[in-house]
């Protein structure tokens, strides 16, 4: 504060007692607000506090840095491609399969029908409004639905990091694997067309497709025919020299390609919020689990010493301890109300190889909250990095198949696992939840589930490439 002297004098009424006056009260009078040159020099000293603050203030863009801070791995541009390799597949959704009509499994963008009225019987009503009828291969729709919601979308493909391709080639190829007139052509027909059209596409013609992103509803298998023989499984798609740079989400992949990316199978659990997540993970953590395992499949009889037939004995002999659903048959397809009360009401799940190495049954067990129990490595451990615990230990148990078909108790083993193992494996498991599902939103705030963890993990694996390039 300036000493009283160095106060410009100013006129103002004398006061009836100058005695009692002292300096504060003459600063006072001297800058009354009712005065004009009090004003005045009011008005200098904040423009040049603001003027020092704009000139000392770093210059930063900000619409820059709130794109940054959304996508920090860059944006994605999704083609708009000729109808014949997505929507028109749907149109002609009867035509999918031979074997039933698919029009209710494409239907609500993947999800199916709603399943609230026949898992009312086990479910809260609350909860059982987040569940659908969700077939194993409807993939294709529902990350093409997401995409273009994604927040780190862009119209602009000069902009873009990464180029997505809605093609439905799963579905498309379907109807040709179990036809038994479908030709190789046939089922080669709708990749054929699609990078017919890629070629002519700027992008992908510039990257060779390194930043080219689809997804394959179905295993990596069937898309990996070799030669042209008719009896021979599957497209050609992925063997295609076109295809190799282009990165694909599958539900199960070969370990050894680079860009075959595993992803969750879709399940019946669809949240539309993080409550809606918390409300599941709260109900199946204090669920009351009163058998020891479980077993949901059922036999094939087209294969010699099925494994699934030595579990089927194994769980029917201990029936105090197992609980089985038979799915023999189709019974199970898009799930149903005994395999997710089985889940619910078990401790352990026992998760053999499915026709493949994998199966859905997997993640409808663990979202269920039970243990899954597997018999080869190769069915999650090499499968699905991204998404589950780096120890396999964590939240699963291991027994060597050989073991079982030479003897040993699945139930002797489990047994043996202390409370205490088991309390953390289920955390373990149950914490994992969110990763593992399809969420009914564009965005589930604050948390990221199977969608958001694949596609950001694409971007981050493509943007390190390109940083790895430039040194």
């Amino acid at each position: 504060m300036l000493p009283c002297s160095d106060i410009p004098p100013v006129a103002y009424s004398k006061p009836k007692n100058p005695d009692s006056l002292d300096c504060k009260v003459h600063y006072s009078s001297h800058l009354s607000l009712h005065h004009r040159r009090t004003w005045f020099f009011l008005s200098v000293f904040l423009l040049q506090l603001l003027l020092l603050r704009l000139l000392s203030a770093p210059s930063r863009p900000p619409s820059t840095t709130l794109i940054s801070d959304v996508c920090p791995y860059g944006k994605v541009y999704v083609y708009k491609l000729p109808p014949q390799l997505n929507t028109d597949v749907l149109t002609n959704c009867e035509l999918i399969s031979p074997l039933r009509s698919r029009c209710d499994d494409v239907s609500n963008f993947g999800f199916g029908k709603s399943a609230a009225k026949g898992l009312s019987r086990i479910l809260p009503r609350n909860l059982s409004a987040q569940w659908f009828w969700t077939n194993q291969f409807s993939l294709e729709l529902i990350y093409h639905n997401r995409m273009l919601n994604y927040p780190c979308r862009t119209l602009e493909p000069e902009s873009a990091a990464a180029f997505y391709i809605p093609a439905y080639l799963g579905l498309a190829v379907e109807k040709y694997l179990f036809e038994i007139h479908g030709s190789v052509e046939d089922r080669d027909r709708h990749c054929t067309m699609m990078f017919n059209w890629l070629h002519d596409q700027p992008f992908f013609n510039k990257s060779n497709g390194l930043d080219h992103l689809t997804t394959l509803g179905r295993i990596s298998g069937d898309f990996r025919r070799i030669k042209e023989k008719q009896e021979d499984w599957g497209s050609n798609c992925i063997n295609r020299p076109e295809a190799r740079n282009v990165t694909r989400f599958l539900i199960e992949k070969k370990y050894w390609d680079q860009f075959d990316i595993a992803v969750p199978y879709p399940s019946g659990f669809h949240p539309s919020s993080v409550a809606d997540v918390r409300a599941w993970q709260d109900y199946v953590r204090s669920r009351v689990r009163r058998t020891l395992f479980c077993f949901a499949g059922g036999r094939r009889a087209i294969i010699q010493n099925d494994f699934r037939q030595v579990l089927m004995n194994q769980c029917i002999s201990e029936r105090g301890s197992c609980r089985v659903v038979n799915c023999e048959g189709s019974k199970c397809e898009g799930g149903s109300a005994a395999i997710l009360g089985g889940f619910l009401g078990s401790k352990f799940c026992l998760q053999p190889r499915g026709d493949s190495m994998t199966r859905r049954s997997i993640f409808d067990c663990m979202i269920a909250g039970s243990i899954p129990v597997f018999f080869w490595h190769k069915t999650v451990h090499l499968q699905y990095e991204w998404f589950l615990p780096d120890e396999p230990g964590s939240y699963s148990v291991f027994i060597d198949r050989r073991a079982v078909r030479n003897g040993t108790s699945i139930k002797d083993v489990l047994e043996k696992i202390s409370k205490e193992e088991v309390r953390k494996m289920r955390k373990k498991v149950i914490e994992y939840i969110p990763k593992l599902v399809y969420a009914n939103s564009n965005k589930l705030e604050g948390m990221r589930d199977a969608f958001d963890v694949a596609v950001e993990g694409f971007l981050r694996r493509l943007k390190e490439e390109r940083g790895n390039e430039r040194k």
